[in-house]
């Protein structure tokens, strides 16, 4: 903590409630992290954040509390902020189809925001556990980057039960080439070149199939199954999603976009969720893995202005006290900040940037002066005490103003991060 600061209510109470942990090691032993059982006990889902991406530490305690959740507390589901649509071959491999090197070829052209090495250990898991660990995606396609993946599995499913709307999706499937990429730092402005008249069919496009989808579902059924209709109109609707995040981002690039536009995806990751709990054994319980800015409680905002209303916000509103938001957060070391560069692999390139002190009145700062520095805290006791807490927390290398101890249930702190080398980006 800077020499100038004076302790708060919190900065006591986070010295006495803060519990040390032991290891960063995925392969340690676990005893250390049983403390969180209470955390999450009762709980049906169990967001693990990160204030970036691209960080080995949040990686390797991020697959320790996969570990910790699955074998000591019974999590049968692993959900990621990864494509719907494209989860559902990688959960096909996490219960065993096919062999091990497949992996790389299922993850070719995805953002390597760290699902390699859960993915492995849930095959791993798998191969000996009586009850196999799903794998299941709530994101829309290619990180925003593209249509295609939603798109291709709905021709499939109309190929078979609704041969005369094929045209439509054609359609929309030569469009959405004309501009995909393998994330929205490449689409996204690709998108914003095309002409109007291009931009404004796909919509008109995506938004008759979606109709026609809806209003025949009766015959579709007959014609298929239930589960394989809400499996292709839960893609269609990712298209639809990402369909209108491309004109959000382009908004907010131009300066002109509408308050909290963004949030379109954030919907649909929440909704992704929920639409699988609906379809889960009600005992089954879910790790849900996203960015910090996803899974927390309350809105964005950035200087004073409203960004967006997270998957979090949505999944509180609908679980209640059965989702834990756990942030992870780091006070000193370096972070991975992404700089649009659309001739770069997937649009943006990594710069290894230190991060500067903690701000006064954030989370971080607090964990510097008052917590040993591998740590987590228990957020629900503080607001059982009504205590003011910080009111911001890491972003990358800025600090997101947001009232943490209501943002989030609990946070881990590791006291360094360290950025993960550029190479990660290359594509094989």
């Amino acid at each position: 903590m800077p020499p100038e600061s004076t302790p708060t209510p919190f900065d006591d109470w986070l010295r006495a409630h803060a519990t040390p942990l032991d290891h960063l090691d995925p392969a340690a032993p676990l005893d250390d992290l049983e403390p969180l059982r209470d955390l999450v006990d009762g709980a049906r889902v169990v967001a693990v954040g990160e204030h970036s991406h691209f960080i080995d530490e949040f990686a390797a305690m991020r697959l320790r509390l996969l570990r910790f959740l699955v074998e000591r507390c019974g999590f049968t589901v692993l959900a990621f902020e990864y494509g719907f649509c494209e989860a559902i071959p990688l959960d096909a491999w996490v219960r065993g189809e096919g062999t091990d090197g497949d992996l790389a070829a299922l993850l070719a052209t995805a953002v390597p925001i760290g699902l390699q090495d859960p993915a492995r250990y849930l095959r791993g898991h798998n191969r000996t556990a009586a009850t196999p660990v799903r794998f299941v995606g709530t994101d829309i396609p290619a990180a925003g980057g593209s249509l295609l993946p939603a798109l291709a599995p709905v021709a499939d499913y109309l190929r078979r039960t609704d041969p005369e709307s094929l045209p439509m999706v054609r359609s929309a499937l030569t469009i959405a080439a004309s501009f995909a990429g393998d994330s929205a730092a490449v689409a996204a402005p690709a998108w914003a070149r095309l002409p109007a008249t291009d931009q404004d069919a796909l919509t008109a496009l995506l938004a008759r199939l979606t109709i026609r989808f809806r209003a025949l579902r009766a015959l579709y059924v007959t014609r298929g199954d239930a589960r394989g209709y809400d499996t292709a109109l839960r893609c269609l609707e990712a298209a639809c999603h990402g369909d209108y995040t491309f004109r959000a981002m382009a908004g907010l690039f131009a300066g002109n976009g509408l308050t909290a536009d963004t949030t379109a995806r954030d919907h649909y990751m929440a909704e992704s969720l929920l639409w699988h709990l609906d379809r889960l054994d009600p005992t089954d319980r879910v790790v849900l893995m996203a960015h910090n800015a996803h899974i927390q409680r309350t809105p964005i905002s950035f200087d004073g202005h409203l960004a967006g209303l997270p998957m979090g916000q949505h999944l509180h509103d609908a679980l209640g006290d059965a989702y834990v938001a756990l942030g992870l957060t780091s006070t000193a070391g370096h972070t991975a900040e992404m700089r649009r560069d659309e001739a770069a692999p997937f649009g943006f390139t990594l710069h290894d940037t230190p991060l500067e002190p903690p701000a006064p009145g954030s989370v971080e700062a607090a964990f510097a002066g008052s917590a040993p520095g591998l740590a987590v805290a228990d957020l629900r006791r503080a607001r059982t005490e009504r205590l003011t807490g910080p009111d911001r927390i890491r972003m990358q290398s800025v600090h997101l103003h947001t009232p943490v101890v209501d943002a989030f249930d609990a946070i881990l702190h590791t006291p360094t991060s360290t950025a993960t080398s550029a190479t990660h980006l290359e594509k094989p």
